[in-house]
């Protein structure tokens, strides 16, 4: 969902880097082949991820929820030579999609693909993160935040997508809604979590950056 006029929004993507082919190419074939294609970044969300990645130079990233690889790639874009980006997914018939993808690109050495719940292989790892992107399940987003603040570094950046949920979090919820109740929920905790100093863009369906202090 967008919160900007059309015209608005065409403008700002035609004012932004192009999207690498490689990109475009997973992009179409996400659309031919795969449920729900929308849950992709896609291009300008994509840009603004490389830029973040880019300006953050991470020695290591966590990304929770792979989906076809798309923003694991953009993240990739700004990972240190020696980096390493870890995503994770539940989904195992897009495993051998993201390895495609991941495989044509210069980074295919640094991505580690993990398959399961990230609940459970959160804890196993011994590295502190500098970059996070947390875009899985919205009612485990306040489960995920609080597996990984630990292991975040000092200055490290933790990236939440959808945090508007179509508008919803600002109504109040039907109360089976569990997905805006917990993202409610999550974007409370992170304007109020002294750990951390968070602005919430509107961009798309609504981005969180949030810098570890």
């Amino acid at each position: 969902m967008n919160f900007i006029p059309k015209e608005i929004d065409d403008y700002a993507v035609s004012h932004t880097e192009n999207e690498p082919e490689l990109l475009q190419q997973l992009s179409k074939e996400t659309w031919q082949k795969v449920l729900v294609p929308r849950m992709l970044s896609g291009h300008y969300q994509g840009r603004l991820l490389s830029m973040l990645s880019k300006l953050t130079q991470p020695t290591s990233i966590l990304e929770i929820g792979t989906y076809t690889g798309y923003s694991a790639l953009c993240l990739a874009e700004g990972l240190h030579k020696e980096g390493v980006l870890h995503t994770i997914d539940t989904n195992e018939e897009l495993v051998d999609f993201q390895k495609k993808y991941f495989d044509k690109s210069p980074y295919k050495n640094q991505i580690k693909q993990h398959l399961g719940n990230a609940l459970d292989i959160i804890p196993k790892f011994n590295e502190k993160f500098d970059l996070v992107f947390i875009d899985a399940d919205k009612t485990n987003y306040s489960n995920y935040f609080h597996l990984i603040i630990d292991k975040m570094n000092v200055g490290g950046i933790i990236l939440s997508d959808n945090v508007l949920w179509s508008g919803k979090v600002t109504t109040k919820p039907d109360p089976k809604d569990a997905d805006t109740i917990a993202l409610i929920a999550y974007n409370k905790l992170l304007k109020e979590d002294p750990r951390i100093e968070t602005v919430l863009l509107p961009i798309r369906d609504g981005l969180t950056i949030s810098r570890v202090k």
